[in-house]
């Protein structure tokens, strides 16, 4: 992108935009086809976290209730389950479709309004540009 980023987090709308919080350009009638291709990318990036953090919670039932543990132990547990989850997965060790059903109720609310203006890093928006320039030179995908 010929300028060195930092690691960013993806967010949706309801977070405010920081230089390492990227979240998509608020959907109204007057963005370019070139934001709409990085909100449409932004998507398809988060829904991949989505499920990675879905099939990881349904393999590690511990995870929904941790609750029972000592916060001091809980990193150790979260780190020792994604490793675990890893070797599963790159090992195709089958996943079972059904621990997915045990997921869903335990969904914990998420906000629904976008976060405040005043919380927004002027700064972000420059990373935001320099990946939708990214973005619209990888080509469609």
């Amino acid at each position: 992108m010929g300028k060195a980023q930092k690691y960013v987090l993806l967010g949706d709308a309801t977070y405010p935009l920081q230089d390492w919080i990227l979240k998509p350009y608020q959907e109204d009638e007057n963005l370019t086809q070139r934001q709409l291709q990085f909100n449409y990318r932004l998507k398809r990036a988060h829904s991949v976290i989505e499920n990675a953090f879905l099939r990881l919670k349904a393999r590690w039932q511990i995870l929904l209730k941790c609750d029972d543990c000592s916060l001091e132990l809980l990193p150790t547990l979260v780190l020792a389950c994604c490793i675990l989850h890893n070797i599963c997965e790159a090992h195709d060790n089958p996943f079972n479709e059904e621990w997915l059903e045990s997921t869903e109720p335990t969904e914990l609310p998420k906000p629904c309004q976008p976060a405040p203006a005043a919380m927004e890093d002027s700064q972000a928006e420059q990373v935001r540009e320099l990946m939708c320039q990214y973005f619209e030179s990888c080509g469609e995908g």
